[in-house]
């Protein structure tokens, strides 16, 4: 995994990426619209030029995420960048040349459609129902096929948060809510959610690339709300402010009559109180892997 061609090296993962394998001595070509990329195009629109034989691994990393659609030209903007993007890169490479042996794709959890679970393993059916999720699915469908008739190793890594300096999403939400003083621990704050370190993928994938396979990819923490909102507030010097469920739960019902508009309802809240982890043993045992403690190693900035 000398030559690595990754999409999406100007987000946050992408970042973690890029640093870490040019830090290793590998040579990368980023692929994106972003002004510091070396390959600079959209995946959005079928695309030429990619020159196959100079790629021994293709990191998948560009996607659309952290983004609720209200809008029916939203729902198609995941298909047009999570599953259009992938066909276009794909029949690019085809395009270019000699093929690369392996190619990795970026997925989620959303995939599962799962809402509440301990330890949900790779094997559970894919029932995401979102646009975001079902993208991804439809992507992850394509490579399976695409990659089998051209003898290409795939991996399809399912992260769900990511945690590392400046993190977007619900994690970066939850950070500039408790430095704003904005942030409430619901109830006791036991619910927990599986967390990986950014780091933590790109340090895996030259290893999976010598196995292929799907793959969840957490910590062994699994840590709570409460436990994560410590790590984050201590940082900070903040305090966390706690409020009782029941009234959050009336809201939340007044927040199913009121829909979109509405800051809470029963969906954001089951989010929060509910327990959702995810296993990590398929990929422990795939490459003898040891995730590094979200807790104890989590800087915000």
């Amino acid at each position: 995994m000398n030559n690595i061609l990754l999409t999406g090296a100007s987000g946050f993962l992408g970042k973690h990426m890029l640093n870490r394998w040019c830090g290793e001595g590998m040579h990368v070509d980023s692929l994106g619209r972003a002004d510091s990329n070396s390959i600079r195009l959209d995946i959005v629109n079928e695309f030429t030029g990619l020159q196959g034989d100079s790629f021994d691994v293709v990191v998948h990393a560009a996607g659309k995420a952290h983004s609720i659609p209200k809008e029916q030209w939203e729902e198609e903007q995941f298909f047009d960048v999570n599953l259009q993007g992938t066909i276009h890169l794909c029949r690019a490479l085809e395009k270019g040349g000699k093929l690369p042996y392996a190619f990795v794709f970026i997925s989620t959890v959303a995939v599962y459609g799962i809402s509440e679970g301990n330890f949900i393993s790779e094997d559970v059916a894919l029932n995401g129902s979102t646009p975001y999720a079902l993208s991804k699915i439809a992507a992850e469908e394509y490579l399976i096929s695409w990659c089998k008739d051209n003898d290409i190793t795939l991996v399809i890594l399912r992260p769900p948060l990511i945690a590392g300096a400046n993190a977007p999403g619900n994690l970066g939400a939850m950070v500039q809510a408790i430095d704003g003083n904005r942030y409430f621990r619901i109830g006791k704050g036991e619910a927990r959610k599986s967390i990986v370190m950014a780091e933590d993928i790109a340090a895996v994938i030259p290893d999976l690339v010598k196995v292929g396979g799907i793959y969840n990819i957490t910590d062994d923490d699994h840590p709570s709300f409460k436990e994560l909102e410590e790590v984050i507030a201590r940082q900070l010097n903040k305090r966390i402010r706690t409020m009782p469920l029941l009234p959050i739960r009336i809201a939340s019902m007044v927040g199913d009559l009121l829909g979109p508009v509405a800051p809470i309802n029963s969906e954001k809240l089951n989010k929060i109180i509910k327990t959702l982890t995810f296993s990590n043993q398929k990929i422990k045992q795939a490459i003898n892997w040891k995730p590094t403690s979200v807790l104890n190693n989590y800087k915000i900035i």
